[in-house]
């Protein structure tokens, strides 16, 4: 027979606001100094970089841009998620780049890197085991390296083409150990080549939102008027004798808030005025007789219009100074190629 199994003792209930135990108390006046303490150990460490970058800086943006290749960074530990972050923005900044964890480099990463490559090592101390033992292997393949250390007597300094003294004269860490003012001086010298060099490619805004496409300045800068509006079937279009109950219908049909008034033009359509949902309001106030109108008689001659192949922004922008929700679309020609609206703009988030 089967004996029965005890059950498990209950566990005792826990207020969920019950402090657990031995947790330490948190002392708001202590944090604060720290914090502030940090900041100004950490801003010292910047300001005192300018002052050690020379040849060496000037020689490391030389040979990245001079190079056919990549510049590949590495690093152990907190240089590495460093290496990571600079190997980033040296890449969306125009200057081709990736990481490459120097452990795995011993065990079939070095692959990666080729020669005429540009080697950007980082380390602190500059005698991270994992860099010294690819050190002989780097200089074989007749890279470039550039050295990112706070001692520039170290064995990677030594091996180096050029270095970069990233050196700090303490960490903001009470116990001058965590490594924090001293990734603060690598993060911004990383910053520091990136932008030196995209200066000197003459990197422009259309080129960063070439590399950006998904984010907010992308939008901005490669999404064109063309890409968003209606066209062909979809458009509201009515000709100038179009009775204005008809061209309701029309707008109706169409859902866009607006009728364009046209006249033929070849193959195509010549925009002669339009006509919108606040225009159809001012003319009920106006208390006018609506049967006896045509979409001749209540158009605006004059419409804004704006390229097919202008930036989307530039339409937003024109729509916000004159106060208007929708613009008609011309092409090359000057005939009528589309509507685009508030809305199409709001869709594709460049408002």
């Amino acid at each position: 027979m089967l004996s029965e199994r005890a059950a498990p003792a209950a566990c005792p209930a826990v207020s969920p606001t019950a402090p657990m135990p031995d947790t330490p108390a948190s002392d708001p006046a202590r944090a604060l100094q720290l914090a502030a303490q940090t900041f100004e150990i950490e801003a010292r460490a910047l300001l005192g970089l300018a002052a050690r970058q020379g040849e060496g800086f000037a020689g490391a943006v030389a040979a990245m841009l001079a190079c056919r290749g990549r510049v590949i960074v590495m690093g152990m530990g907190k240089s590495g998620h460093v290496g990571r972050k600079i190997a980033a923005t040296l890449a969306s900044t125009g200057t081709p780049a990736f990481f490459v964890h120097p452990a795995e480099a011993s065990h079939g990463d070095l692959g990666m890197v080729q020669p005429g490559d540009v080697v950007l090592a980082i380390s602190n101390s500059g005698e991270s085991d994992e860099l010294a033992a690819i050190l002989p292997a780097l200089r074989r393949l007749g890279v470039t390296l550039v050295a990112m250390t706070g001692k520039p007597g170290s064995t990677l300094a030594g091996h180096a083409d050029w270095v970069l003294d990233s050196g700090v004269d303490q960490e903001a860490c009470p116990l001058n150990l965590a490594p924090t003012a001293s990734t603060t001086a690598q993060m911004a010298l990383g910053d520091a080549l990136a932008v030196a060099l995209l200066d000197a490619r003459g990197f422009k805004e259309a080129d960063f939102a070439r590399s950006h496409p998904g984010g907010a300045l992308g939008r901005k800068l490669l999404v064109h008027v063309a890409d968003l509006m209606v066209r062909g079937d979809a458009l509201p279009t009515v000709a100038p004798e179009t009775p204005f109950i008809e061209m309701m219908r029309t707008m109706s049909a169409k859902g866009l808030g607006t009728a364009l008034v046209v006249a033929p033009d070849g193959a195509g359509q010549r925009l002669l005025g339009i006509f919108t949902d606040g225009d159809l309001r001012r003319q009920v106030e106006r208390g006018a007789d609506l049967r006896t109108l045509r979409a001749g008689d209540v158009m605006h001659p004059r419409p804004k219009t704006i390229r097919a192949d202008a930036l989307a922004v530039a339409a937003a922008e024109l729509m916000e100074q004159h106060r208007i929700t929708a613009v008609a679309v011309l092409d090359a020609g000057g005939g009528l190629a589309g509507l685009l609206t508030i809305g199409d703009l709001m869709r594709a988030k460049v408002v």
